[in-house]
C-alpha cells in the first residue's frame, strides 16, 4: 500500500524521528490527535510527535487552543525550539524553518563525520605504492578484472564507503600531455582490506573493444595501466570524491544493491563493513542487523567477482544477506532470452516495491547505465498496481537519499 509519509523521513533511528512538543492550554486530557501520546498531563502537556506529522499536529494543537512552548527531539534533554507563535500558520512556519532546512537523511548523518573530499588534487596527487594486483575472473570467464590494493601509509588519504578515487596513469596522450584522470569506485571499507586504515582497493576491468571503423582492438588507457601494474610500482592518486553512494548509517536499515560487473566495487565495501568479522570488531557502533540484498548481473558464473567471500558471508548471515544473480549467458528470462539484471528486478518487483515503501530501505545502483531503464520499467509496472506514478515516487526517494545511482 502506498504510504507517502514514509518517503521524506529518513532518520537513521526511530528515536530521531520522534519529537516532544511542550504544550500549554489544552487542559486535562487535552490531546490534539490520537497519534500523539502525552507523556505528562498537568498545566503543561508533553507529547511525542512523528517527524512526518509535525506541521499538521502544530496546526491541530493551535486549533484546540493550545500553545507550543518548545519542540525537542525525543530523548534529547535540550529544547531546540521555544516560544512558538500562537497561531497555526506561524507555528507551521516555525516548525518548517527548524526542521526542513536540515532534512534527516543518511547523507546528513554521514556529513557529520566530515566527508573527506579532494584531499589530494590533480596538481598534487598522492603517490601510492601498489601492494597487490590479483585476478578476479575465474578460469573460463570473460575478460580480465583485477583487485588492486594501494598503500596509503605515507599520506593523509582517507575515505568513506561509497566514495571514489582518481587515478592518473603514467605516460602521456597523443598530444604529449599527461593522461586524464579516471575515477574508480573504492572497493574497500574505510579501514582498508587489512583493517589498519593504511590501504585503499579498487576493482578494475580491462576495457577492450573493437574500433567500429578500423576493426582494430582498442584497450582502455587507464584500465590497461592498472591491470598490468606490478606490485611495488607507484601510482598517482587523487580524491576521494563523491557523496551520492555513501552507505546509510542505520545498522537496522534494508540495503538493496543492484549492480553489474565492476559496479560491485562499492557494494563490496558495504558488505565487508556489514559482515566481515574484523570489520565488525573495528566498528562497535555499527553492528549491522538489517537486510542486505545484492542483485548482481554478470555474463558467466566464472565472472562472479568475489564469489567465495560473498557466498561465505551469505552462509554465515542467512537472515541478513541475500544474493540474487543474473547470469546473462547461462540463465534465461521468462521470454527465453538472456537473463539481465532488469529481468531479476521484474521477477522481484513486488518485493522491491514493498521494501521501498519502508523508510528504512535504501537502494544503490552501480554499473552499466543501460540497466536503469529496465529497472525503472519494472518498478513502474509494480507501483502502477497501487495507483502510484513511479517517476514521482522515485524522485521523492532520491530527494530523501534513498534511491542512489552511479552508472557509466
Amino acid at each position: 500500500m502506498y504510504n507517502p509519509s514514509t518517503i521524506g523521513s529518513v532518520a537513521s533511528t526511530s528515536a530521531s524521528r520522534l519529537y516532544v512538543y511542550e504544550v500549554e492550554g489544552l487542559g486535562q486530557g487535552g490531546q490534539a490527535n490520537s497519534r500523539i501520546a502525552p507523556l505528562r498531563r498537568s498545566g503543561t502537556v508533553f507529547m511525542t510527535v512523528p517527524y512526518s506529522r509535525m506541521q499538521q499536529e502544530a496546526k491541530r494543537i493551535m486549533q484546540l487552543g493550545g500553545k507550543i512552548v518548545s519542540i525537542r527531539p525525543a530523548g534529547d534533554a535540550v529544547s531546540v525550539s521555544a516560544n512558538a507563535q500562537s497561531n497555526g500558520n506561524a507555528a507551521s512556519q516555525a516548525t518548517s524553518q527548524q526542521f526542513t532546512k536540515k532534512p534527516m537523511t543518511s547523507a546528513q548523518a554521514t556529513e557529520k563525520k566530515k566527508v573527506p573530499v579532494n584531499i589530494y588534487k590533480p596538481k598534487a596527487p598522492y603517490l601510492g605504492t601498489c601492494l597487490s594486483n590479483d585476478e578476479l575472473v575465474a578460469e573460463g570467464g570473460i575478460g580480465t578484472v583485477k583487485h588492486l590494493k594501494f598503500d596509503l601509509s605515507e599520506g593523509d588519504l582517507h575515505y568513506l564507503e561509497g566514495q571514489s578515487i582518481g587515478i592518473i596513469p603514467d605516460g602521456s596522450d597523443e598530444n604529449g600531455k599527461p593522461h586524464k584522470i579516471r575515477l574508480y569506485s573504492i572497493a574497500s571499507t574505510q579501514h582498508g582490506d587489512d583493517v589498519d586504515d593504511k590501504t585503499v582497493s579498487l576493482c578494475v576491468r580491462q576495457l577492450e573493444y573493437k574500433d567500429p571503423e578500423s576493426g582494430e582492438t582498442v584497450k582502455g588507457v587507464c584500465s590497461t595501466f592498472l591491470c598490468n601494474l606490478e606490485p611495488g610500482k607507484k601510482v598517482q592518486i587523487t580524491g576521494p570524491v563523491g557523496k551520492e553512494m555513501l552507505l546509510a548509517d542505520d545498522p537496522e536499515a534494508n540495503i538493496v544493491m543492484m549492480g553489474t560487473g565492476t559496479g560491485i566495487a562499492p557494494f563490496r565495501a558495504y558488505l565487508w563493513r556489514m559482515f566481515k568479522d574484523r570489520e565488525r570488531a573495528a566498528n562497535p557502533d555499527y553492528q549491522f542487523n538489517g537486510k542486505a540484498w545484492l542483485i548482481f548481473g554478470i555474463p558467466t558464473t566464472a565472472n562472479i567477482l568475489y564469489k567465495e567471500e560473498l557466498e561465505a558471508m551469505q552462509a554465515k548471515y542467512p537472515d541478513n544477506f541475500e544474493i540474487t544473480y543474473a547470469i546473462s549467458r547461462e540463465q534465461k528470462n521468462l521470454e527465453g532470452g538472456r537473463m539481465y539484471i532488469q529481468h531479476r528486478v521484474a521477477e522481484h518487483a513486488a518485493k522491491l516495491w514493498q521494501m521501498v515503501q519502508d523508510e528504512k530501505t535504501y537502494v544503490y545502483i552501480c554499473g552499466l547505465k543501460g540497466m536503469e531503464d529496465g529497472i525503472d520499467e519494472a518498478m513502474a509496472a509494480e507501483s502502477a498496481k497501487a495507483g502510484v506514478e513511479w517517476s514521482e515516487y522515485r524522485r521523492a526517494l532520491k530527494k530523501a537519499h534513498r534511491w542512489n545511482v552511479e552508472t557509466y
